[in-house]
């Protein structure tokens, strides 16, 4: 078919700048909706870059969620400890949907909108921290992303999963080993620390459960022991600290740098700033490209996709930033403009397996962006974004620094 007459390229692919794609994206996408790849690890994979084949994968239930019938001898996308590989054979397919039922009674928009007034708490006091840094050192640049960007999340998933404040810098620390792309021995002994401590917590935590997600998985264990037998109640936990910190965290140091890069932006949003704010963060959450890489799936049958042939077992890997710039779906797609109508973005997954946390990340989104620029009004980048670099060596990318000046 099509994409199969391309040569395949390497990933990643190199950008000329934090907020923009790698320039080949649009070249291959006029060529083919999905191509074939190789993977940092030299394996082959299909990176789907248009935006209809990308919705399609995510819903097609033929496309396994980190699922393999033969894991050891899978593709992976890269030596990361998760999210790159198989987490198990197909049965795994059952354990998540199983996962997800237990998991959404907290998750709901109901139940996390009580949650704003504590989450604004939270983004007053990293602000707080934010100003202290200022006023001990007048006149240098503040990094939002270790005072907020890095820091607000932390303190929401220690809460949210149950384990201690106290502890969330080594949790962050081992989860971002955990995400290393290339130093796969590493990672894994991280992921394996980790485990040990979520092991630990967990048999801390039986004598006196709270309302945390933790505590619903033990409760989950003694209702059924059964529950975690395809993979341990400590390996679930583990495996929940990622997405739910890094994530956040990039898109939030996203949006100062698109909404600081043009400060006309940052004046139009404040010009009427309840009515909106939901549009600025449809727009950083469509326009947000921390990564490289994109969300893997595995195709469990022989499919065609977009006239592409893919075989039983081949790695699939959708760019979700590459399809929310689709010129086919999007008009002006490379343009941050957060006055265009509420987009059919992609940056929270589609189909069964949506990310949970969405209503979460847009709380916390919300509350940070409206909190700095009131803040600060006056607050600006110190260096131009073209200057930072997107961090490859981890999988979710991002940038180590924000610096900001007031």
């Amino acid at each position: 078919m099509a994409s199969t007459a391309l040569e395949k390229l390497h990933l990643p692919f190199p950008r000329q700048d934090v907020l923009t794609l790698p320039p080949i994206i649009a070249e291959l996408r006029e060529r083919a909706p999905i191509v074939p790849v190789v993977t940092p690890t030299g394996d082959p994979a299909w990176f789907v870059i248009a935006f209809d084949e990308a919705k399609t994968a995510f819903s097609d239930s033929r496309f396994g969620y980190y699922t393999h019938e033969d894991p050891k001898n899978a593709s992976r996308m890269s030596e990361a400890a998760l999210h790159s590989h198989p987490m198990g054979n197909i049965d795994f397919e059952d354990m998540m949907a199983r996962m997800r039922k237990l998991l959404a009674p907290g998750f709901t928009p109901r139940r996390l909108i009580q949650l704003q007034g504590w989450v604004q708490d939270l983004v007053d006091s990293c602000f707080d921290a934010m100003q202290e840094d200022h006023d001990r050192n007048p006149g240098k640049p503040v990094n939002f992303h270790a005072h907020v960007g890095f820091r607000l999340p932390v303190l929401v998933i220690a809460a949210l999963l149950g384990f201690p404040i106290e502890d969330a810098g080594e949790v962050i620390a081992l989860s971002n080993r955990m995400g290393s792309t290339v130093d796969g021995a590493d990672a894994m002994a991280a992921a394996g620390e980790l485990q040990e401590y979520m092991r630990v917590l967990v048999e801390r935590k039986r004598g006196n459960l709270g309302q945390d997600v933790i505590s619903d998985f033990i409760r989950a264990q003694d209702e059924d022991p059964d529950f975690f037998s395809v993979r341990s109640l400590e390996s679930f936990a583990a495996g929940l600290v990622f997405p739910g910190h890094e994530t956040t965290v990039v898109r939030m140091d996203f949006g100062v740098l698109y909404l600081l890069n043009d400060l006309s932006l940052r004046d139009w949003l404040m010009a009427d700033p309840e009515g909106r704010i939901d549009q600025v963060v449809d727009e950083v959450l469509r326009m947000t490209s921390a990564h490289n890489f994109g969300l893997m799936r595995y195709a469990n049958e022989d499919i065609e996709i977009g006239g592409v042939n893919i075989r039983k077992g081949d790695l699939v890997i959708i760019s979700d930033a590459a399809a929310n710039r689709d010129p086919k779906v999007f008009d002006r797609p490379e343009a941050f403009d957060p006055t265009r109508e509420a987009t059919r973005h992609l940056s929270f997954g589609h189909g069964p397996h949506k990310c949970l946390g969405m209503t979460l990340a847009l709380i916390e989104m919300k509350s940070v962006i409206l909190s700095l620029f009131r803040r600060f009004p006056d607050v600006r980048l110190a260096i131009d974004p073209r200057e930072l670099a997107i961090d490859n060596a981890r999988l979710g990318g991002g940038v180590e620094d924000v610096p900001l000046i007031w």
